[in-house]
């Protein structure tokens, strides 16, 4: 299982689909580049789909000296590895990479390898952001070394027209008051499956996967503690939402969906789940996924304000720049560009990547009517996700965070969907897994 925030799909999909969104102007922020008119090339590469590509022509025009040559990797889970590759022969790297939350830990344990972007005036400009982004990227030293993209604030994905034909509210708000409103639980949640279950004798969600991260992230602490030290094997904190999640799952309310493929779309048009976890991001995969299986915006996918056991933030990214880079001032103008409010909300437009700027939350593109809108039955997702991140506290990610999300629960998530084992064995599961791949590597 991979529980990168970024696919293969959505990356097919969002360059198949790159409809126009290009800036049609750029606005400059504090670093404005070079001033040189010696022609120059900046690397970046990113992963999924961050919807940065958006804006990559207009920068282009407004800095005709600039060309722009643009990585993208399918997966984080294989970005991340990219780097790690990279970084480790000291050779290869962009002059921009983009770097995951879920790496932040290891990216830290090298933070002297990237430029301090006080150098470039990001002391200067850091109230653009949420407080807890920047904190983020903020060494122990104190240097900053990235520059926010997005934040995934999570809401619920739901087809509309499955509720109401399980005799169920299908309206946003009857749904988020069915699931418990803003006390929403995932008792909650598991007792609206069981009943959707047996009205229909259909799952309730895709697959665990996602359930199990967004269960995990909720935390204050989740897979470490905040010191750093690892936080799995007697939290019984975790245990218990396991074993929820197991009771649930066993009794038929997963569909066992192969993650970031849905049969090729398929089930998102067949009745297969009516449920989706999903931050911002997510709201691109889905759009996606359901036009990759043939259908549109008439197939009834909506999105609720609405998220059982409270806040959760799945994701986002920042982009550094590598000490290795020929031209750091050129492309810490660029990160900043790309990273500017405006920008942020043009791959809002495009990709569902809810701005981690103050103002790019408030910008007339994710607040008002978009593609995504348009697509979620004019959901207001912008508004949805604003409110959403209401509540949010960045958690602690350790060095083998995305390990163990992908590697050792991801098995063991795929033995309760399909049936192979219960809560318990698969639990045990995951701790032999634990100790080989973390505890005594």
């Amino acid at each position: 299982m991979k529980l990168s925030r970024r696919t293969t799909l959505a990356a097919s999909i969002a360059m198949a689909s790159a409809i126009a969104m290009l800036a049609t102007g750029c606005s400059t922020g504090g670093n404005t580049g070079s001033g040189s008119d010696d022609n120059i090339t900046l690397t970046i590469t990113t992963f999924g789909t961050m919807g940065l590509d958006a804006n990559y022509k207009a920068y282009e025009k407004a800095h005709p000296n600039i060309t722009i040559k643009a990585t993208n990797i399918d997966t984080g889970d294989n970005a991340k590895t990219d780097w790690q590759t990279k970084q480790a022969a000291g050779a290869g790297l962009p002059d921009i990479q983009a770097t995951e939350e879920g790496w932040l830990s290891a990216v830290m344990q090298v933070s002297d390898q990237f430029q301090d972007l006080r150098d470039y005036g990001m002391d200067k400009i850091k109230d653009r952001w949420v407080d807890w982004k920047v904190a983020q990227m903020t060494d122990k030293k104190g240097r900053i070394i990235g520059y926010g993209t997005d934040i995934g604030p999570e809401g619920l994905c739901y087809n509309s027209k499955l509720f109401a034909a399980a005799g169920m509210p299908s309206d946003r708000e009857g749904v988020a008051k069915l699931l418990g409103g803003a006390d929403a639980t995932w008792d909650d949640y598991f007792k609206v499956g069981a009943e959707y279950k047996a009205k229909t004798g259909k799952a309730f969600y895709d697959q665990s996967g996602f359930i199990w991260n967004a269960m995990v992230n909720q935390q204050k602490e989740g897979y470490y503690t905040k010191d750093g030290k690892l936080n799995v094997e007697d939290n019984a904190t975790l245990k218990g939402l396991w074993s929820k999640l197991a009771a649930a799952t066993t009794s038929g309310q997963s569909s066992n969906q192969t993650q970031w493929d849905w049969g090729k779309g398929k089930a998102f048009l067949d009745g297969s789940f009516a449920t989706m976890i999903c931050p911002g991001w997510m709201l691109g995969n889905v759009k996606g996924g359901v036009t990759q299986g043939g259908g549109d915006a008439t197939s009834g996918w909506d999105f609720a304000d609405v998220f059982p056991g409270g806040a959760a933030n799945w994701g986002g990214s920042f982009l550094t720049i590598p000490k290795t880079s020929k031209h750091p001032k050129e492309a810490a103008a660029l990160a900043e560009w790309l990273t500017e409010p405006a920008q942020q909300a043009k791959a809002f437009e495009k990709a569902g990547t809810f701005p981690s700027t103050l103002k790019g939350q408030t910008e007339p593109g994710v607040t008002g009517p978009n593609e995504l809108s348009k697509f979620f039955n004019d959901a207001p997702v912008g508004e949805i996700l604003a409110s959403r991140a209401k509540g949010v506290v960045a958690q602690f990610k350790g060095p083998d965070d995305s390990v163990i999300q992908s590697q050792v629960f991801g098995p063991s998530v795929q033995l309760l969907d399909s049936g192979k084992a219960n809560g318990d064995k698969a639990w045990a599961n995951a701790m032999d897994l634990l100790k080989q791949l973390v505890i005594n590597k």
